[in-house]
This record gives structure tokens, C-alpha cells and sequence, in this order.
């Protein structure tokens, strides 16, 4: 089924522990990702038929399942030893000149549990699939879902008993921030050097040393930041362990995407003082960056010119954002204006217009946009400004999505498959998986929460 190459496994191996998942009892299907199973040049009904591997309570041929060591700042805290807690890898899967890990996330504990026991609840994995396939569909760089499964077994969280699941996720690689920063923290130059060439190889062969791998890393979190915000998500737990090398989105947590935009929004129920709301996700990825820059500074020789040279790669961060920055808002507004375009979020912030409607609405039907603020007088100053500059609505269709993954629908989708039902599930996955037109599938799906169904808060995983 998978043809595995396990580069990673060949590393030393304190960069991981060996181990096979822990089998679970009575597994059955929630969903296997027919599309990507193509694109992995995979038989979706070879997956269908061996439900035990994607449940992991069978190794397949090939693999050389491990649960990697890594560290982290979480919200601003030094952690010196995280690591895949609740997570196996089994393999690296190629097809054609790429190579994807394969890793099971809910497989049981591991070194790295932290006191956790290792497994996940049906809810997350449900949340994860749904996210990481919309952010896939809407073209935002993504770890993504080939498979999710019931366990069959019960997992006990602060809201009682719940029943467990376990996804099948696919991603360029898991390296992160934090993978660099746990050798740097033990002085262990040498396994820092391996695994900055062992990054270089995987995803940027073209860096020469570790300053021109930072630099890479750093332009791939600029345009991704960017397209977060573009789209009005919040990832809400950007700590360096959920930062990838490769620049692809990882590690749904409490992530949302906003509907009343307000730059302060927050949504995750542990991020009590906003540090990664909205607004501060450019100058959190810079800060993540930072710690990658200090990570790598052992490698680079003197001490105090090592500094230097990283401070000024650094201090080019924030132009590659701006540009990214701009280029999104250009195409979201269909002008390259951004005074225009941040005078706009002025006014939608005002009244806390939907974020994903009013962009939508600007670019089928100017007129209707006036509806979703409060300030009508001054939005057709603006508008009128706008359309006299010749938008162009070409662009701005594909830049505005029409439908998003709303809370209050992936909610939904949850409680009901915790209730035995994935009907929710299937039918949000089928309209998110083409956002950019209105039809009347998805046309439930691009109304905001009504006051009763809002969901201001939501809760990692674990």
C-alpha cells in the first residue's frame, strides 16, 4: 500500500523513541480522504481494506513507526522536552519526486506523554480532518487528512467518558522550531548539525548553512501568516512546537476562523491574554523565528558575529511579510491600495462585520456589502472611491471565499458525530471543498452563528 523510505529513521536515535502504536479494540471508519489518497498515488480501497493499520493496531510493511523528540516555547514558556505525546509516525510515504510523513495522531502514549494517555477523542480528530481539508481547499499550505477512524475505545477528558478516534495525518515533514531548539537547549551541536542537513536535504537543498535555511523557513511563515490572515484564522496556539520547517499549517487546536472581525479576536479558551489573537500573528511567527535563529547559532562559529548575522536575516522579516501582506490584501480588495484596503477593515471593525461575507459581498455585489456594516455613510465614501479606481472582481473571486469552515457548523459536526451520526461531518467536508462558489449546497453553510449557536471559545485537543 504505502512505499516507505523512513529517512528520518536513519537519524540518530535520540532524535526519537522506536515504538509501535498501541492497538485499540473495535475500530471503524469516519472517513478516508479518497482525493488525497490519489494524489499519494494510493488506492482508496487498499485503505478501505486495511482499517487496521490507519487504527494502528497493524505495522504495515515498510514502516519504521517512531515518536519524534522535540521541545518548545508554549505561549511564551520554555517546555525542554515535548515530543509526539499522542502521535506515531509511521513512515515516509514517496510517490514520484516527493515524500510525505505519514504519522497516526490519538495512537496511544508515548516517552512524551507528559502524564497524557497518548490518545485523542473523536471530537478533535473530526476537527483537525474538517480544518485541515478546508485550509487545503482554500489553498493555505496544510499538514492535511487521509483517513480518521473510531477506536472503539473510551478516552476520559474534564467532560466525562468520550469515545476515541485516531486520523491519518499527511504533512511535508514534522520537523519544527522546537524539533531544532531541544538539541540546542542540551548543547548537542552534533545532533544539531545533523538535523540542520537533514533539513536542508528535505527542504531547501539549495541553502548553503543554517542562516540560508532560517532565511528559507522565514519567507515560507511570511506568505503562510499572510494567508491566515487573509482568510480571518486564528490559529491560537502558535507556540514553536507548532511551527513547521516546511511552512504548512500544523496542529489544529483551538483554531477558528473569525466572523465579527475585530483585529483582538481570540478564540482559544487557554489564551488569557490574547498573545496570539489576530493581529499578533505576523509578530508571534517573528518572534517563533527568532527562537529558530538561536537554535541555529551553535553552527554558525563566533558567538557574537553568529548573532549579528541572524539579527540581520531577521530584520528582513517583516519586509517579506508586508509584501505578502500586500499582495493578499490587493487581491481580496482587487486593488493594489492598501490605505483603501485597511480603511475597510477600519469600517468593518467598527461594527464587527462578518469577515468572510463582506469581502464576498464586495466582490459579487458592492451594494450588498453595505449591509453587514454599521456605518453605512462612510462605507459608501469608501465604496465609491474603490469602484472609481476599476477593481478588478477577477481576482478578488479568487481571494474571497464563499464559504469557510464556521464554528457553529464544525461544532455541529462533532456533537453529532459523538452522537453516532457523521451525516454533518460528510456534508460540511463536501461544500468546504469547493469555497469558492455559491451554490445551494453550501448555501446554509455561509450564514454566520445566530446569537444561540456562537461559539466564542474553543479547547485543545488533549
Amino acid at each position: 500500500m504505502f512505499t516507505f523510505d523512513n529517512s528520518y529513521a536513519r537519524l540518530p536515535e535520540r532524535f526519537y523513541t522506536r515504538m509501535a502504536p498501541t492497538p485499540v479494540s473495535a475500530p471503524t471508519w469516519v472517513a478516508v480522504n479518497e482525493g488525497l489518497a490519489r494524489d499519494l498515488g494510493l488506492d482508496p480501497k487498499a485503505i478501505e481494506s486495511n482499517i487496521d493499520v490507519f487504527a494502528g493496531n497493524k505495522t504495515p510493511d515498510g514502516a519504521a513507526p517512531l515518536a519524534q523528540l522535540y521541545a518548545g516555547h508554549q505561549f511564551g514558556g520554555w517546555s525542554p522536552q515535548l515530543g509526539d505525546g499522542r502521535a506515531i509516525l509511521l513512515g515516509e510515504h514517496c510517490h514520484g519526486d516527493a515524500r510525505w510523513d505519514v504519522q497516526l495522531k490519538g495512537s496511544g502514549p508515548t516517552p512524551y506523554s507528559r502524564m497524557g494517555d497518548g490518545r485523542s477523542a473523536l471530537g478533535p480528530v473530526i476537527r483537525e480532518y474538517i480544518m485541515s481539508e478546508a485550509m487545503h481547499a482554500l489553498g493555505v499550505p496544510t499538514t492535511r487528512a487521509l483517513a480518521a477512524v473510531r477506536t472503539g475505545d473510551t478516552v476520559l477528558r474534564q467532560e466525562g467518558p468520550l469515545p476515541g478516534g485516531i486520523l491519518t495525518r499527511i504533512a511535508a515533514s514534522h520537523l519544527r522550531v522546537g524539533t531544532f531548539q531541544v538539541y540546542a537547549a542540551r548543547d548537542d551541536t552534533e545532533g544539531l548539525r545533523t538535523l540542520l542537513d537533514y533539513a536542508i536535504a528535505r527542504h531547501a537543498p539549495q541553502a548553503d548553512g543554517p542562516m540560508d535555511l532560517l532565511r528559507h523557513v522565514m519567507e515560507r511563515q511570511a506568505e503562510l501568516i499572510a494567508r491566515w490572515m487573509g482568510l480571518g484564522f486564528i490559529h491560537g496556539v502558535m507556540n514553536t512546537d507548532n511551527m513547521t520547517i516546511s511552512g504548512e499549517t500544523i496542529d489544529y487546536g483551538p483554531c477558528a476562523f473569525m466572523e465579527a472581525y475585530h483585529p483582538e479576536t481570540v478564540f482559544s479558551s487557554i489564551d488569557q491574554f490574547g498573545r496570539y489573537a489576530w493581529k499578533n500573528q505576523p509578530d508571534i511567527a517573528l518572534w517563533n523565528l527568532a527562537q529558530l535563529a538561536t537554535a541555529l547559532l551553535p553552527l554558525i562559529g563566533d558567538r557574537t558575529s553568529a548573532v549579528d548575522e541572524a539579527t540581520e536575516v531577521l530584520e528582513g522579516f517583516r519586509d517579506l511579510y508586508d509584501r505578502a501582506w500586500r499582495a493578499v490584501m490587493a487581491a481580496k480588495i482587487g486593488l493594489n491600495d492598501m490605505n483603501l484596503a485597511m480603511e475597510l477593515l477600519d469600517i468593518m471593525s467598527e461594527g464587527q462585520a462578518d469577515f468572510t461575507n463582506t469581502f464576498r459581498a464586495l466582490t459579487l455585489a458592492p451594494e450588498t456589502a453595505r449591509d453587514e456594516v454599521t456605518t453605512p455613510a462612510r462605507f459608501d465614501d469608501w465604496c465609491r472611491r474603490w469602484q472609481s479606481a476599476g477593481p478588478d472582481h477577477a481576482a478578488m473571486r479568487a481571494a474571497n471565499p464563499a464559504v469557510i469552515p464556521r464554528n457553529h457548523r464544525v461544532e455541529e459536526a462533532i456533537a453529532a458525530a459523538y452522537a453516532g451520526d457523521l451525516a454533518s461531518f460528510h456534508a460540511l467536508n463536501d461544500v468546504l471543498a469547493t469555497p469558492w462558489e455559491e451554490t445551494e449546497a453550501n448555501r446554509p453553510y455561509r450564514k454566520p452563528a445566530q446569537p444561540d449557536e456562537a461559539v466564542t471559545r474553543t479547547f485543545c485537543g488533549t
